[in-house]
C-alpha cells in the first residue's frame, strides 16, 4: 500500500497547493474582469447619456423655433455697431448711442385685443385694427415701434403684456448736426450708411464686417475735416445766402499741397438725425453733387493753358477794342476797356474777348487736352459717394472753345474747380482731393504734374495782382496781412434755353498766402440779389467778400501768420 501510494501522496501535496493558488489567482482575475466590465459599462452609460444631451443641444441649436431665429436675426441686425467718426483734431463728428425699440412675438401674445388696447395707452398710434391684426397673426417677430424713450419703455414694461419685448439698438448721433452733414452723410433706421462718408465706409469694409458679426470694438475713423473750419464755412455761407437772398450757396477749403478737404458745406442743408430732410431736392450737396457753369473762374484755367502752351507770353497783347465775332455770335466784355489789353490786364479786367482770343491761339484740341489733364472732364476721384460728373459739349467748335474759356458751355462741380485751381496754385501738381488725412509726402506719390512750375508762378502773380491792382475783380476779398490771390466768376444762368441777364451763378476762388500757397477757398452763391438797391449782384459784390470773411476767420486757426511788410511792393512795381 505504502509502496504503491506513498510516492503518490508525496507528489499530490504540491499539486494541491498549486491548484489552490491557481484558483485564488483565477478568482482575483475574475473579480478584476468584473470590475473592469462594470467601469466600461458605466463609462458607456455616461457617454450615452451625455452624448444624447449634446445631440439634443445641437438639434435645438440648428432647429430653433422660427420666432426665436427671427428674433435672433433682428437682435444681430440692430446691434451692428459703427466706428466713431472724428475730425482731424479728434473732435467727434458721429458716434453711436444706445436706445430701445419695441417688438412683438405674435405667437406668444395671449389676447391681441387686450394687448392692442394696452399699447394704445402709451402709443396711441398703435391702437389700430392693423396693429391688432398683426398681433393676431402667426408671425414669429415684428417691430412695433423703433427708437422709443426710456419713459415709454418703462410704461410698456409696467403693462406686462405677454409676447411684447424690447431690443437695444445702436442709433447714430451727430453732435454738430447740420454743420457737417454733407461730409459725414447719415444712416438709415438700421444704422446702415446711406450717404456721405457713412456710406463710403460701409461699402469699403464695414458692411462685410457687420455681416460676419465682427463689427465690435471698432477703431475711430479720422477725417481730414477741421471742425473749426467747417463751422466757419457753414456760418458764412448761410449768412451770405440770407444777406443776398440767394437760392443756395456752397464752399470748399482745400489744402493745396496735400489735397485734403478741410471743409465743405452747402446751404440749404439738412439734419443728419432726420434723414428724410435729405430727400428734399433743395437740400442737395451743391459743393460736389451738382455741376454749374463756373463763369470767369475758368479764366484761371484758360490763362494757365495759354501760358503753359508757350503760344502766349505775359508780354503779349490782344485786341479787345470791340466784340469777338465767331460762329455767328459776338462775344462782349461785361465792363469793356475797348482797347488792346496785355495778358495781365485781360486777367484782372476779366475780359471775355481777350481770354477767348488766347484760347483760340491754343485751339480746340489743345483746350480739350488741357482740361482733361486738370481733371475737369472726368468725375472727381475722391471718397465721397455724392460726386457729379461734368457736363461736356457734344461738339467742340471754335465758338465752344471761346465760351468755355470764360466758363460757359461746360458744367463742373465746385469741388472739381477747387481741385483744378489747386494744381495751378501749388506749382503745377494735380492732387486728387481726399476726405481722409494725407501727408505732403503721400500727396507727392500720387500727384501728377500738369503744369510747368513757371506757369504756376505766373498765375500766382496774376491772382495776387487781381486783388491788389486798381480795377482788379478780386479786390473785395482782400484781408490785410494774409496775401490773398483770387479770381471772380459771374456766370449768367440758362433759362428757357437762353442765357438770362437777371439770374447769375457767382463764384470766387481764393488762395493764401499767395507767395507760398497753403490753402484754397472756393465760394459759390446761386442767384444772389443785390445787398442794397442800386448795387450790382456780381461775384465781386457777394462771393468775393464772403471768401474774404472766411479767410479772415480760418487763417489764424490754420496757423497762417499775417505779414505787414512790403512783400507786395516788387509785384506792384513790376505791374
Amino acid at each position: 500500500m505504502n509502496f504503491r501510494f506513498g510516492p503518490f501522496r508525496k507528489s499530490a501535496e504540491p499539486v494541491a497547493a498549486a491548484t489552490g493558488q491557481e484558483f485564488r489567482a483565477s478568482a482575483r482575475r475574475g473579480a478584476g474582469d468584473t470590475m473592469r466590465g462594470r467601469i466600461i459599462l458605466a463609462s458607456a452609460c455616461f457617454i450615452l447619456v451625455y452624448g444624447t444631451i449634446v445631440g439634443r443641444l445641437v438639434q435645438m441649436g440648428v432647429s430653433l423655433p422660427q420666432e426665436s431665429v427671427t428674433l435672433g436675426n433682428a437682435q444681430a441686425a440692430v446691434s451692428a455697431a459703427r466706428p466713431d467718426i472724428l475730425d482731424r483734431n479728434g473732435e467727434i463728428l458721429a458716434t453711436d448711442i444706445k436706445f430701445a425699440s419695441l417688438y412683438a412675438e405674435p405667437r406668444r401674445v395671449v389676447d391681441p385685443d387686450e394687448a392692442t388696447e394696452q399699447l394704445a395707452t402709451v402709443f396711441p398710434d398703435l391702437g389700430t385694427d392693423a396693429v391688432r391684426q398683426r398681433l393676431a397673426s402667426k408671425q414669429g417677430f415684428l417691430w412695433l415701434k423703433r427708437e422709443i424713450t426710456p419713459a415709454q419703455q418703462a410704461a410698456v414694461h409696467a403693462l406686462g403684456i405677454p409676447g411684447i419685448g424690447f431690443l437695444t439698438e445702436n442709433k447714430r448721433f451727430y453732435p454738430s448736426g447740420r454743420t457737417v452733414a454733407f461730409v459725414t452723410g447719415h444712416v438709415n433706421i438700421d444704422n446702415q450708411g446711406i450717404a456721405g462718408i457713412e456710406k463710403y465706409i460701409d461699402d469699403q469694409w464695414l458692411g462685410d464686417l457687420q455681416k460676419a458679426g465682427m463689427a465690435t470694438n471698432l477703431e475711430p475713423i479720422k477725417l481730414s475735416i477741421d471742425l473749426r473750419v467747417q463751422q466757419v464755412l457753414h456760418d458764412e455761407i448761410t449768412a451770405a445766402m440770407q444777406r443776398y437772398t440767394a437760392k443756395s450757396s456752397a464752399a470748399v477749403v482745400l489744402n493745396v499741397k496735400t489735397g485734403e478737404v478741410l471743409g465743405m458745406t452747402s446751404a440749404p442743408d439738412y439734419d443728419p438725425m432726420n434723414p428724410a430732410e435729405a430727400l428734399d431736392p433743395n437740400n442737395m450737396n451743391r459743393a460736389s453733387a451738382a455741376v454749374y457753369e463756373m463763369g470767369s473762374t475758368f479764366k484761371i484755367f484758360a490763362t494757365a493753358m495759354a501760358l503753359d502752351s508757350g503760344k502766349v507770353t505775359m508780354n503779349d497783347t490782344f485786341d479787345a477794342t470791340k466784340g469777338l465775332t465767331i460762329g455767328g455770335f459776338t462775344i462782349h466784355d461785361f465792363h469793356g476797356k475797348h482797347r488792346v489789353l496785355t495778358v495781365p490786364e485781360i486777367f484782372i479786367y476779366s475780359s471775355n474777348v481777350g481770354t477767348g482770343r488766347e484760347a483760340l491761339k491754343v485751339g480746340s484740341a489743345g483746350q480739350q487736352e488741357f482740361l482733361k489733364r486738370l481733371g475737369l472732364m472726368d468725375k472727381v476721384p475722391t471718397e465721397l459717394p455724392e460726386i457729379a460728373r461734368p457736363i461736356l459739349p457734344r461738339r467742340w467748335s471754335d465758338l465752344v472753345t471761346v465760351t468755355i474759356s470764360f466758363g460757359h458751355g461746360i458744367s463742373v462741380s465746385p469741388l472739381a474747380t477747387a481741385m483744378a485751381a489747386s494744381s495751378v496754385m501749388n506749382g503745377g501738381i494735380l492732387i486728387p482731393p481726399t476726405f481722409f488725412p494725407r501727408s505732403e509726402e503721400q500727396a507727392r506719390l500720387i500727384g501728377k504734374r500738369v503744369l510747368k512750375q513757371s506757369t504756376s508762378d505766373q498765375m500766382r502773380y496774376l491772382m495776387r495782382l487781381n486783388v491788389l491792382a486798381p480795377g482788379g475783380s478780386g479786390k473785395s476779398a482782400d484781408i490785410p496781412g494774409y496775401r490773398i490771390g483770387g479770381k471772380t466768376g459771374t456766370a449768367e444762368k440758362v433759362e428757357n434755353g437762353r442765357y438770362s441777364n437777371n439770374k447769375r451763378f457767382n463764384a470766387f476762388v481764393a488762395t493764401f498766402p499767395i507767395d507760398d500757397p497753403q490753402y484754397l477757398v472756393l465760394v459759390v452763391i446761386d442767384e444772389p440779389n443785390p445787398e442794397r438797391p442800386g448795387l450790382p449782384a456780381t461775384a465781386g459784390m457777394n462771393s468775393g467778400p464772403t471768401a474774404g470773411n472766411i479767410i479772415g476767420r480760418i487763417a489764424p486757426m490754420l496757423n497762417v501768420e499775417p505779414r505787414f511788410d512790403d512783400v507786395d511792393v516788387p509785384l506792384m512795381a513790376a505791374y
